[in-house]
């Protein structure tokens, strides 16, 4: 087994995004992403997921680590003002 080091980007954002997210990634290049829906209490309120339009979503993306700034520079741009969205990011060993 090799350990491959990638950086793994994690999207907490409104369910409303999805469609337009996974577009982008499209555009920017992403080969893979994992989407759940999310619930939970954060800055931006109480998000109890019981209405479908009102859930927040996680998105894991494992890439390298400039693919994964640009993801967040582009979400960040497009996004940002509008919408509830919190990144963060971590490097890992991919073991493939």
């Amino acid at each position: 087994m090799t350990a491959q080091s990638k950086t793994l980007l994690t999207i907490i954002t409104e369910v409303a995004l999805e469609n337009s997210l996974i577009d982008d990634f499209k555009r920017l290049g992403v080969t893979g992403y994992t989407i759940v829906e999310a619930r939970g209490l954060g800055t931006h309120g109480l998000r109890t997921g019981n209405w479908r339009k009102e859930g927040n979503i996680r998105i894991d993306i494992v890439a390298d680590s400039d693919q994964c700034a640009r993801i967040v520079e582009h979400l960040r741009s497009a996004y940002d003002r509008d919408y509830g969205l919190l990144m963060y990011s971590c490097p890992i060993d991919l073991h493939v």
